[in-house]
């Protein structure tokens, strides 16, 4: 029996789904539980691996045993004295220059050309883009509004947004949809451009939207020192997220005077 369980044991923690991870349990009846071995062969799996890949594998295995437990399937979940521990993030790495000058040889449309912009300067997340308004512009204080917050305009976006605004008056003169970016599908709507066609341009490219984005508030951090405070003020992040950035960017940092130093 303990053999099964052993063997077993593996293929369960790497199934993916919990949906299958769950048939496949029950349809064995649970007989690894049933050796009185699962606590112990947890423990000695999970710290085999470290990190997200040993919290993401606790936190399946209590998903599970807490189903089977409410089932009536097992008596005690093996599971619940187990700390999870906090999620460990892997150090966030910048950009390498040639992945982002690639995806600014793709975006061949001003549409495409300002949004790069919004993701690469000012950190907007593509939802965010597209639900930019026209009045979230102010270009007489060179401001714009992005997520509820103001953001001082540098001198490469005001020229990609009036690229992209007098490419829209011309394409849909009498459009009556107040979002900054519109398409075909939404020019005779009012609704919103979707995120497929916001992140089309740069999609399958190692700097997609969401990498540029990240890479603008690392930059931040590495440029202005890895300050939490400093990060949220200036893109709006929740205290955990800056921490990451910081220490990421503090990481960095070291590295770099290290090699220097060797």
């Amino acid at each position: 029996m303990f053999r099964w369980s052993s063997t077993n044991w593996k293929r369960l923690l790497t199934t993916r789904g919990r949906g299958r991870n769950i048939r496949f349990a029950v349809n064995r009846g649970l007989a690894v539980v049933l050796t009185g071995h699962v606590a112990g062969d947890v423990i000695r799996h999970t710290e085999a691996v470290d990190g997200r890949h040993r919290r993401d594998q606790l936190v399946a295995l209590r998903s599970l045993f807490t189903w089977a437990k409410r089932q009536g399937l097992i008596f005690r979940n093996p599971t619940s004295r187990i700390k999870v521990g906090q999620n460990e993030y892997a150090m966030l790495q910048p950009l390498l220059p040639e992945h982002v000058e690639r995806s600014v040889g793709a975006a061949t449309t001003p549409a495409a050309r300002f949004v790069l912009a919004l993701a690469a300067v000012h950190a907007a997340r593509v939802a965010q883009i597209a639900a930019l308004m026209l009045d979230d512009l102010d270009l007489g204080n060179r401001r714009l509004t992005i997520a509820g917050r103001a953001r001082p305009l540098d001198d490469l976006t005001p020229k990609l947004m009036a690229e992209w605004l007098d490419h829209r008056r011309r394409r849909w003169p009498s459009t009556a949809n107040l979002h900054l970016l519109i398409n075909n599908q939404t020019a005779n709507t009012t609704s919103r451009a979707s995120n497929h066609w916001i992140s089309t341009p740069v999609r399958g490219q190692d700097a997609t939207l969401e990498r540029l984005r990240v890479d603008r508030q690392l930059e931040e951090a590495l440029t202005h020192g890895p300050d939490p405070l400093h990060l949220a003020e200036v893109f709006g992040l929740d205290e955990k997220t800056a921490m990451r950035y910081a220490d990421s960017a503090r990481a960095l940092l070291e590295q770099a005077a290290e090699q220097h130093l060797g």
